[in-house]
């Protein structure tokens, strides 16, 4: 990832912020220029950070770049308010892992470009300790 991009998609990333359609009500995150509704006046929402884990699988054999980290699970989370989110669960063996898995946001290292490169972070999520 570029490093102006990083940066422009900061605020998405690190707060989980999508947005509403000031027409219908929509969420959407990622952001998207234009809603079903046709129309493109959005507002900002904050997403809820807590969800359930709806379904996941475990990365064996990952993509250039994320060979360091494997294996590690992603999971397809709903968050509290119905937004569905793609993104790692983490601070749990697999084999505990199962649908209806109360998750938490929480804000960690995704990774490192090269040594010098830039160190990024973002969202994961973790099972919710009761």
């Amino acid at each position: 990832m570029s490093v102006p991009r990083y940066w422009r998609e900061e605020v998405p990333r690190y707060r989980l912020q999508g947005k509403k359609c000031k027409a219908c009500g929509a969420k959407y995150f990622p952001a998207r220029p234009v809603c079903t509704c046709g129309s493109t006046e959005f507002g900002e929402y904050k997403l809820s950070e807590t969800g359930e884990v709806v379904t996941w699988t475990v990365i064996r054999n990952p993509p250039m770049g994320y060979e360091k980290y494997k294996p590690y699970m992603v999971g397809l989370i709903e968050l509290d308010d119905g937004i569905k989110i793609l993104s790692q669960v983490v601070d749990v063996d697999p084999e505990e892992v199962s649908a209806g898995l109360k998750v938490e946001a929480v804000f960690r290292k995704v990774k490192e470009d090269g040594k010098e490169g830039i160190i990024q972070y973002g969202y994961k999520f973790r099972p919710v300790v009761e």
